[in-house]
């Protein structure tokens, strides 16, 4: 009698698993006293934020200061204002690119403007210079369009922190010759201090960009009188 309730035991289990593996309920591993989940596990979503907006390859670009469909507002400064000062405006780099030419928005021309000694560059997180272009007094002078200027030779930035230096010296019309910018006034440093303002002054007197700035004498002072934020990218 023990050898044959003990069979029928053994059977009656086996079939209770069969009919939980029909019905397609599975006992995790491990699980405690043999806890029965049924039901098939639900996948997690998949990644991707989606739209994203413009992105500066979408122009021929590798970076840029915003989304120059922004670009609408424009800067004047006097020739005293910012004549022989040097005007950065951060820029910061997510991959490595090979940099060959700063793209400026000039949105006006004085027809009678004296230039001289006027230049685009490029500064490192330390403050060295990297990369500059020729005198690009002729150019602004012409064409007030979005165009490249060429540094004078292209080099590898890697990712980290830029400022684009811009040298204007001469004589213009305030109101005349002018710049792209995004119109963001004095709320452009907005939780920055020096040497990490995101548009900044510093020295004057310059004809020519130095091989080094210190940017902890980052200033704001002209800045703040609207000349600032001024529309810049890379190719």
């Amino acid at each position: 009698m023990r050898t044959r309730t003990t069979t029928a035991s053994t059977g009656l289990v086996a079939a209770l698993a069969a009919l939980l593996v029909l019905a397609g309920c599975t006992a995790p591993a491990g699980s405690p006293g043999g806890a029965v989940s049924s039901g098939p596990s639900v996948p997690a979503p998949a990644g991707g934020s989606g739209f994203e907006g413009p992105r500066p390859q979408d122009q021929n670009l590798l970076a840029w200061t915003g989304d120059p469909n922004d670009a609408g507002h424009v800067t004047a400064q006097t020739s005293a204002g910012v004549g022989g000062r040097i005007t950065l405006v951060r820029i910061v780099l997510r991959e490595e690119i090979t940099w060959s030419n700063i793209w400026l928005g000039l949105a006006g021309l004085d027809p009678n403007a004296q230039l001289a000694n006027c230049q685009l560059g490029v500064y490192d997180a330390k403050g060295s210079l990297v990369a500059a272009t020729p005198d690009i007094s002729p150019q602004l002078m012409t064409d007030a369009i979005a165009k490249p200027f060429p540094l004078a030779k292209p080099f590898a930035a890697a990712p980290g922190t830029y400022f684009i230096a811009l040298l204007l010296n001469g004589s213009w019309a305030t109101n005349a010759l002018t710049l792209k910018s995004t119109g963001a006034g004095i709320s452009v440093n907005a939780g920055l201090t020096p040497p990490n303002l995101r548009y900044s002054t510093v020295l004057t007197g310059q004809t020519s960009l130095p091989a080094s700035v210190n940017l902890a004498e980052q200033s704001t002072s002209t800045i703040n009188t609207g000349w600032a934020s001024q529309w810049y990218a890379i190719s």
